[in-house]
């Protein structure tokens, strides 16, 4: 091939993948969609995964007058982002007559979206990020940029997510539901292959909302003889009993429980650097020497690449920066080790354990 030819094929293909950026929004709305009509249940039927036309998925999930094409467009789109598998059939089809017809399958993506026997799934997280005061946040990322001062959730609603969320019970229920759903496969890898409780006997979890973590943690280290579940006063008040732990409203900026270990889950990725060392040095005020905080997060990767998982970290950084805190942000695990430095933790240690979440340990 000449080199102008050359040339000419990089620009097309230049062409073809800003095109598919800038109409990428297509793909979390229509993911949002498939949420919104419950598609991988309707497929999925206990099991089952049989493959089934756009019609047939309609008559288990809508009432008359639903349009096969459209959820059909939207299922085949989905299709090449390998959240379905298309099987084409021999069968004619009602969309357009054709002598085939395209039928859809779940794949092991679309199966994170099907609600398993504890009534959970990563759907919920998929709602709770496309939400209307969300979504008018989004037009001005940009802002963040020009004013870091103030977010762009702040900005299009007027106030800070989390203010938002607790005057706004459903948008609350969801994303306590979308945290569950990403949290409980998180916590049983990180059982499964992190044993940094052994020998803990006062456990306190900052940030722990309903207790399902604590829960989880005391099913499997029995020793632990006392957990406390610490978040917000009007978050803790709705906590269920769990035997073994205290419910505890407070305020991590002011100061934390005392505990052999301290954890907490998804907490230093939506603070500053500044919020992030006071909530660390608090964190260590309450711990006695040799105790530990135990604190799982999103960390980045030192380079960039294409994986699948880096581009979630970078995804969910700009999330972060957009929704909750302009500055708050996913941290490599340099970066971590530094803050713990800071405040006077003296080890550091990091265990891959989970696709996304990094347990990062600082012991004191």
């Amino acid at each position: 091939m000449a080199l102008n030819d050359e040339s000419a094929e990089k620009r097309k293909s230049a062409r073809l993948a800003i095109l598919e950026l800038a109409n990428m929004i297509s793909v979390p709305m229509s993911l949002n969609a498939v949420v919104r009509l419950n598609v991988a249940d309707a497929i999925w039927q206990g099991g089952s995964n049989t493959p089934l036309s756009a019609s047939q998925i309609l008559q288990r999930i809508a009432s008359t007058g639903s349009d096969p094409e459209n959820l059909q467009r939207i299922l085949r789109m989905l299709t090449s982002y390998g959240v379905f598998e298309e099987h084409l059939t021999n069968e004619s089809s009602p969309l357009d007559g054709s002598a085939s017809e395209r039928k859809y399958s779940l794949t092991e993506i679309g199966k994170t979206l099907v609600t398993d026997a504890e009534g959970l799934s990563y759907a919920p997280y998929v709602l709770q990020h496309h939400q209307d005061a969300l979504m008018k946040a989004w037009p001005l990322v940009h802002e963040a940029v020009l004013d870091p001062t103030t977010e762009a959730f702040v900005k299009a609603n007027g106030e800070p997510a989390y203010d938002y969320y607790g005057k706004q019970e459903e948008m609350n229920e969801l994303m306590l539901k979308a945290m569950s759903g990403v949290s409980v496969p998180f916590m049983k890898a990180m059982l499964d292959g992190y044993d940094g409780f052994k020998g803990v006997e006062r456990l306190v979890d900052v940030g722990g909302s309903a207790g399902d973590c604590l829960r989880m943690i005391l099913k499997k280290y029995p020793g632990i003889r006392h957990g406390i579940n610490f978040d917000l006063p009007e978050v803790v008040a709705k906590a269920p009993n769990i035997p073994g732990v205290t419910h505890v409203g407070g305020d991590m900026f002011k100061s934390i429980p005392d505990g052999d270990a301290i954890f907490m889950k998804w907490i230093l990725t939506t603070w500053t650097d500044n919020e992030c060392k006071l909530i660390m040095e608090n964190c260590y005020k309450a711990l006695p020497e040799g105790g530990k905080l135990i604190a799982c997060e999103p960390v980045l990767p030192k380079d960039s690449d294409d994986s699948h998982r880096t581009r979630a970290l970078l995804e969910g950084d700009i999330f972060v920066m957009t929704i909750y805190r302009a500055k708050g942000k996913h941290r490599t695990e340099e970066e971590f080790k530094q803050l713990g430095r800071s405040v006077g933790f003296s080890q550091f240690r990091a265990f891959h354990v989970d696709y996304f979440y990094t347990v990062l340990e600082f012991q004191k």
